[in-house]
C-alpha cells in the first residue's frame, strides 16, 4: 500500500506539489494522472525518498521508503528507463542490481524472460531500443518481487505487442494482489487497464475515483434513442433525476426524433416503451471516453494551450 499525506514539495517561491493526500491500495491497478508539469514525476519520486517532501510525507507497505533494509524487495519502480550505464549488457544490470540484495541468478534469468529480453540478454545497452529500454526498466522494477510497483510511462516507445504485454502484466500482478501505480497519458490504455484513478492538476489533487465514476461526473452516461413518439416516452420517463433531451433525428429515419436519456438505463426504458407500445428505432448505451472526461477535469490545470490557428487574409488588388 501507498500513502501520502500532505505531500507538499516547493522549489523556491514555486510549489509543484501541494498537500496531497491519497492512498494506492493493494489489488487494483491505480492510474496516476495529470497534465505535462502537474507534478507526477516529482510526487513518484518523494515516495520513492529521491526528493524529500517540503511537507507532508508517504509511507510504502506502512514505512517511509529509506527505512526499508531491503527496498527493491518492497517496492520495484521505473522512473527513468535510459538511467543504466550504456557499456553493461541487460544481463550484467540486472546482476549487479541483484548483488545489492542477495537475490539470486535465477531471478535475474526470470524476469528477462517475463520482459522479453532473452535474444538480447547480453547485448550492451547502448544499442537497445527506446523499447527495449522500457521492458529493461520493468525488469529491474519487478527483480525483487516486490509487493508494490511504481511505474512512470511504461508503454514508452513500446509497439503495439509490448503495450498489450504491459497491460497484461498489469492486470496480472494487481490479480496476484500487489500495489500497482502507473502514470501514462495514453488515456486510451488507462482506460483498458486502471481500476482506480488518481488525477492532480498544477499538484493539487483533482479526483481519487475509479473509471466508471470519472466518466459518470464528465455527465458520459447516457442513452441514445430514436422514435417516432418522443413526447409519450418523455412522459413515462419522468422521474426526479430523469432528464430528457429532444431534438430531430437525421435520416435514415424521417418523422422520427433522437432523445439523449440521462438517469436511466437502456433496459428501464425498454421496458417503458414496451408497456406503453411507443415504437423504438434505436437504443443505445452512451459514454464520453476517459480521454474527454479527464480533459474536461484538467482543462483550468494546463499550462500551455494551442491558440486558435491564424487565418491568412486573403490578398485584395494581387495582379492575377
Amino acid at each position: 500500500m501507498i500513502t501520502a499525506h500532505g505531500l507538499t514539495k516547493r522549489y523556491g517561491d514555486r510549489t509543484v506539489v501541494q498537500d496531497l493526500d491519497f492512498t494506492v491500495r493493494p489489488g487494483t491497478v491505480t492510474g496516476f494522472l495529470g497534465p505535462n508539469g502537474a507534478g507526477k514525476s516529482t510526487t513518484m519520486r518523494m515516495l520513492l525518498g529521491l526528493d524529500t517532501p517540503t511537507q507532508g510525507r508517504s509511507t510504502v507497505n506502512g514505512r517511509s521508503y529509506a527505512t526499508h533494509p531491503a527496498p527493491l524487495t518492497q517496492v520495484g519502480a521505473l522512473l527513468e528507463a535510459r538511467s543504466v550505464h550504456p557499456g553493461r549488457s541487460a544481463f550484467n544490470h540486472l546482476m549487479a542490481l541483484a548483488h545489492t540484495h542477495g537475490i539470486p541468478r535465477r531471478r535475474v534469468e526470470e524476469v528477462i524472460d517475463l520482459a522479453g529480453l532473452t535474444d538480447a540478454a547480453h547485448r550492451r545497452v547502448k544499442g537497445f531500443s527506446l523499447g527495449m529500454g522500457q521492458r529493461l526498466g520493468v525488469a529491474s522494477a519487478l527483480l525483487g518481487d516486490p509487493a508494490t510497483v511504481i511505474l512512470d510511462e511504461p508503454v514508452n516507445g513500446l509497439d503495439p505487442e509490448g503495450v498489450l504485454w504491459i497491460r497484461t502484466l498489469l492486470t496480472s500482478l494487481a490479480a496476484e494482489g500487489r500495489t500497482v501505480l502507473v502514470s501514462s497519458h495514453l488515456m486510451s490504455e488507462m482506460a483498458l487497464t486502471a481500476d482506480h484513478l488518481i488525477v492532480i492538476g498544477r499538484g493539487r489533487l483533482l479526483a481519487d475515483t475509479t473509471v466508471a465514476e470519472l466518466i459518470r461526473s464528465a455527465g458520459g452516461a447516457s442513452v441514445k434513442v430514436v422514435t417516432p413518439q418522443p413526447e409519450e416516452l418523455k412522459a413515462h420517463l419522468t422521474a426526479p433525476n430523469v432528464t430528457v433531451t429532444v431534438t430531430p433525428a437525421p435520416v435514415p429515419t424521417p418523422g422520427s426524433h433522437e432523445l439523449r436519456i440521462r438517469g436511466v438505463d437502456t433496459a428501464h426504458i425498454g421496458r417503458v416503451a414496451a408497456t406503453h407500445a411507443i415504437t423504438l428505432h434505436e437504443l443505445t448505451p452512451q459514454t464520453v471516453s476517459l480521454e474527454q472526461a479527464f480533459m474536461d477535469l484538467t482543462q483550468e490545470s494546463v499550462d500551455h494551450r494551442p491558440h486558435r490557428q491564424h487565418q491568412p487574409t486573403p490578398a485584395t488588388g494581387a495582379a492575377a
